[in-house]
């Protein structure tokens, strides 16, 4: 008898990472779909936006509806919804096939995922009917209000009110950090309508017409030139009670639900694509420019070239991991904080170092500029490390608070 079997040590088969023939037939299916409906203009070797082309909205609009037409703008969504009834595994496989084909990001972006799954699962038949097909086609483009000054990290300290008369509500605060406000039709908007409840039950979630009397938009440039993010103030806005996702106080768990997908899937299936492809990227463009080649002489930079492909690959194997959670439960769980933290984290040592291997060439390369200097906000945006950390001390660990 061998030892390990005397010890009572029990050997699994080795993970097996293949994808069965409907998998890999699926994946072709995309291939093909995307290269017939991808125009040679559309495409780019790099995760473009409206700071790269003043054209990128409108392109970005069309490439939504055309994902929407073909079956293709939610594939995992319920077939009666817009969606293909595709696999978690299946989805993950076209998001690869964008990637190799250089696809537009999609005008809908990742809020496809955020407010798309609350309305699904929380909202009223009437709400699935109004939205999400117009989210799927890109007819109704949304933003997302729940950080305030003062109520970022902690998000239950939000003051936004939203005070009930007859049969609307009336709101009134400000919020910070919304992305793509100014171009939003709608907002999920988080407020407190039970100003007498315990703070993480006193909240709610509305969805607010963009057009509202009463809303004001400012653009927020930040050090990039961008300003993709704006401040949000609204003045008595008069919201109609039918616009409440859920129950009454019910928005903090509704919130965590749209935040778990934000850290999770936006970070498997987007996120973790532009890091791969910034980094296949820079090992490209450094054997190719002069000042790459001479920073390849450099065993400090091989060394960091070698350890930021550790990374990445790390990355997806952790990526694998959110996928079987996916797959399991229909839902992203707490190791999504994992993959948010390792993922943020990562790209912004990758930037970092793009900016060494091409020494003072890189501050005029634009785009290389851009990518490190938008780095620096990933470990705030979808919750802090701080933050995510303490849930993976908390919630994985079972260390106390």
């Amino acid at each position: 008898m061998r030892d390990s079997a005397r010890a009572g040590v029990v050997r699994r088969p080795p993970m097996d990472f293949a994808f069965s023939p409907r998998e890999l037939a699926f994946a072709e299916e995309a291939r093909a779909w995307l290269e017939a409906n991808v125009p040679p203009e559309w495409r780019r070797d790099h995760c473009w936006s409206r700071s790269d082309d003043p054209l990128w909205f409108k392109i970005a609009r069309d490439w939504q509806h055309r994902l929407y037409d073909g079956g293709w703008a939610a594939i995992s969504w319920p077939r009666e919804h817009g969606g293909r009834g595709a696999t978690v595994i299946e989805r993950w496989l076209f998001e690869e096939a964008l990637d190799r084909v250089g696809a537009p990001r999609p005008a809908a972006g990742s809020y496809v995922d955020l407010i798309g799954p609350a309305i699904l699962h929380h909202g009223t038949d009437e709400q699935r009917r109004r939205f999400l097909r117009p989210l799927l086609s890109g007819k109704d483009l949304w933003c997302q209000g729940f950080s305030e000054p003062g109520a970022g990290s902690d998000l239950a300290a939000l003051r936004t009110r939203g005070e009930r008369d007859g049969d609307v509500f009336v709101v009134s605060g400000q919020k910070v950090w919304t992305s793509y406000a100014e171009v939003a039709d709608w907002c999920f908007l988080l407020c407190r309508t039970e100003p007498d409840a315990p703070k993480h039950k006193g909240i709610s979630l509305l969805l607010v017409d963009m057009k509202s009397p009463g809303i004001t938009v400012r653009p927020l440039e930040q050090m990039t030139g961008d300003a993709e993010f704006c401040e949000v103030f609204f003045d008595g806005v008069r919201v109609p009670a039918g616009m409440m996702v859920g129950a009454p106080g019910a928005g903090w768990q509704i919130a965590m639900g749209i935040l778990s997908h934000e850290r999770g899937p936006v970070w498997t299936f987007t996120f973790q694509r532009k890091i791969r492809r910034s980094f296949e990227q820079l090992v490209r463009e450094a054997r190719e420019h002069p000042a790459g080649s001479l920073a390849l002489a450099n065993p400090v930079i091989r060394q960091r070239l070698a350890q930021a492909y550790v990374e990445v690959e790390l990355l997806r194997l952790v990526g694998y991991r959110s996928l079987t959670r996916l797959l399991r439960t229909g839902q992203p769980g707490v190791e999504s904080s994992i993959e948010k933290v390792l993922g943020s984290e990562t790209d912004q040592r990758l930037q970092e170092l793009s900016m060494d291997v091409f020494g003072p060439a890189a501050m005029l390369d634009e785009e290389r500029r851009r990518a490190y200097l938008y780095s620096r906000s990933e470990t705030i945006m979808g919750g802090t490390s701080e933050i995510q950390r303490n849930v993976i001390a908390q919630r994985i660990l079972g260390l106390p608070r």
